[in-house]
């Protein structure tokens, strides 16, 4: 497995390279109602601050969508969706790199 000691403490998760494990750290705080929403869904399908992830594969061109896991499921995100999530180096045990 793959860890990122290079980048600063949190990116977008739309930043992260391909299967390498992260650790979400944050979600954005909503700049509108539709963000508010997207957020919302984003935390019910489990993007929770600790919860280990991993970018599976991006979309070519543009890295659009995006395939993302978090736990044992695969979810489809858009970059945009995919900025709201703040991330960091994590090691395989899952503790921070």
């Amino acid at each position: 497995m793959n860890v990122i000691t290079d980048l600063p403490t949190a990116v977008g998760l739309h930043q992260w390279p391909s299967q390498t494990w992260a650790e979400v750290v944050s979600l954005a705080s909503p700049a509108d109602e539709e963000q508010q929403a997207v957020l919302l869904r984003l935390l019910e399908i489990g993007f929770l601050p600790g919860e280990r992830v991993r970018v599976i594969a991006k979309g070519f061109p543009g890295s659009d969508p995006m395939a993302v896991r978090v736990g044992h499921t695969t979810f489809a995100l858009r970059s945009h969706e995919a900025a709201l999530i703040r991330v960091r180096a994590a090691s395989v045990d899952g503790s921070e790199a």
